[in-house]
């Protein structure tokens, strides 16, 4: 069954009609869709680039906790998720839009080129039929007269009155229009049978070749809108993998999120150092009733001790949940805790040291420069790089100055921490656990306990040749040569000085340090008896001359 044979023209007229603007339909709401996804995915680059971090990674100290981590790694998810919107929004305006519009126009195009050839064959067919009809009139006609002059023949014919002639003249019209009449006829009839010939041709053929194409055009039609309707699922199947990894990142930033982890973090960007406040001491007031005045009393000119305000000797409290007060940057960053103080100021000498590196080699390359110039006057002038030279200079000995100033500042950050350790330290239940290292090899001084007796003498015999050479060589040159205090320590434990190169020591015991801890958790003190060695840094209480 066909278009041709079934159906009429007017029904073709109408659905297919229906089908191009069924077509543009659908490429209006792909197009629609497209600027949804589109707009959806500005908006959620937008989001993104509201909620990223400002600051450089560098200088946010909140990237290194994982939480912030995961944060800035979902926001980048569901940035890379946007861009797969973009993606099916390009796809669907490509794909779908842009060749279904072109397809359609290409559909009105055939459609409108079926109905002309069409219309052309029906035109024909109407010519065919006027003319039909005006041989059948003509026909009609001729008849009519022919009859009428048969008549009027055979009336003059039969009047007595009538003349010969006149009887011969309506005979001879009578015969012209019965001829006229066969004429007319023999015209009619072919006429007749030629439009037949073309109306059976036009219905049984010419109608239904056109309609068949129009068939095919419609069924083409539809086969592609149907095309159309997949590449909607489609421009989705497309991106679906990418969009599955995105939403897999996504949930891999939230399982990286580490609480503990982020406490240590925290506890390292901002460890305060700050010494925990002791037991405050009595203050008795009430000896100046039992105290009896004397001539040589101290105090009022009355006799009577003088009474040192409470504030005087109370200091001024660190409450933790206090109000924040305001403090003033300073160069030695010293309005920040103890700990702050001393990252913050190895950060600075770190950063002088790279510059002053920097200066140094600049001034090396000049002077090479300068003698290049010397030996080979033709490559430059040497006096030309003099200024740069003596700039070069004065930066080297800014930066020196510079660098001597923040070690003296880091010196004493560190003895504050130093001392704020001890102090936390000292009210600690139990002794911590001393450091897994061992402590620096000083056997050819004979440092250990077990030789104080040998210490006290005034040299010591030089290691045989056989001998291996400590690691720590420098730590021998030191004991080798008695050297002065740079400071004083209290023991806040007993230490069982068991191990080579350890010193034991009382808890409460004064002892005098000799050297700083180097980062391996061991300070080298010596006692009163003479005996020097290594302790662990966390058992003392220092105090730098």
């Amino acid at each position: 069954m066909d278009w041709g044979t079934e159906l009429w023209f007017e029904v073709l007229e109408r659905h297919t009609q229906w089908g191009l603007d069924l077509l543009d339909k659908y490429v209006k709401f792909v197009k629609e869709r497209a600027e949804v996804e589109q707009a959806y995915a500005k908006q959620l680059r937008s989001l993104v680039k509201k909620y990223l971090p400002k600051r450089p990674t560098k200088d946010d100290p909140e990237v290194k906790f994982s939480q912030q981590q995961s944060f800035v790694q979902l926001l980048q998810e569901v940035n890379d998720f946007a861009g797969q919107r973009e993606l099916v929004a390009e796809s669907l305006g490509i794909r779908v839009c842009l060749e279904l519009a072109k397809y359609s126009q290409e559909m009105k195009q055939e459609r409108k080129m079926h109905f002309q050839e069409g219309r052309r064959a029906q035109q024909q067919l109407e010519n065919g039929f006027k003319q039909l009809e005006n041989s059948k009139r003509k026909f009609e006609r001729d008849c009519r007269e022919a009859e009428k002059a048969a008549h009027t023949a055979e009336r003059l014919d039969q009047d007595i009155n009538a003349t010969k002639a006149d009887v011969e003249k309506a005979k001879q019209q009578a015969h012209l229009r019965n001829h006229m009449a066969e004429e007319s006829k023999n015209e009619y009839a072919a006429q007749l049978q030629r439009f037949n010939r073309d109306q059976a041709h036009f219905y049984f053929s010419q109608m239904p070749q056109i309609f068949d194409k129009l068939q095919d055009m419609d069924e083409r039609r539809a086969t592609r809108l149907g095309a159309g309707y997949g590449l909607l699922s489609e421009a989705e199947l497309q991106v679906v993998p990418i969009i599955g990894k995105c939403l897999e990142g996504m949930k891999v930033a939230a399982e990286s999120v580490d609480a503990k982890n982020d406490s240590q973090v925290l506890i390292e960007l901002h460890k305060s150092g700050f010494a925990r406040p002791g037991d405050l001491e009595f203050e008795d007031f009430s000896q100046v009733i039992n105290r009896v005045p004397s001539d040589s009393s101290l105090g009022t000119p009355d006799g009577r001790p003088e009474l040192r305000a409470a504030s005087s000797r109370s200091r001024a409290k660190r409450w933790p949940f206090g109000k924040k007060n305001k403090t003033v940057a300073t160069e030695d960053f010293s309005h920040l805790p103890p700990e702050q103080q001393r990252k913050r100021l190895q950060q600075q000498l770190e950063e002088r040291n790279r510059e002053l590196q920097k200066e140094e080699d600049q001034r090396e390359a000049l002077k090479k420069m300068k003698d290049v110039y010397e030996k080979t006057p033709q490559m430059g002038d040497p006096a030309s790089l003099e200024p740069r030279i003596a700039e070069t200079l004065g930066n080297i000995e800014r930066l020196k100055l510079e660098v001597q100033k923040y070690e003296a500042w880091l010196a004493e950050a560190e003895s504050r921490v130093l001392s704020n350790r001890g102090d936390s330290l000292s009210r600690h239940a139990r002794p911590p656990d001393p450091p897994t290292t061992a402590p620096p090899d000083s056997s050819s001084s004979s440092t250990n306990s077990g030789s104080q007796d040998n210490k006290e003498s005034s040299s010591e015999e030089p290691p045989s040749e056989g001998q291996d050479t400590p690691i720590y060589t420098e730590f021998d040159e030191d004991f080798e040569e008695p050297a002065s205090p740079i400071g004083q320590c209290v023991a806040i434990y007993h230490f069982e000085g068991s191990s080579e190169g350890t010193v034991s020591m009382s808890e409460g015991e004064d002892l005098s340090l000799m050297e700083e801890d180097k980062g391996d958790g061991w300070t080298r003190v010596r006692r009163k008896q003479g005996a020097e060695g290594y302790v662990p840094t966390s058992y003392l209480r220092v105090t730098l001359n």
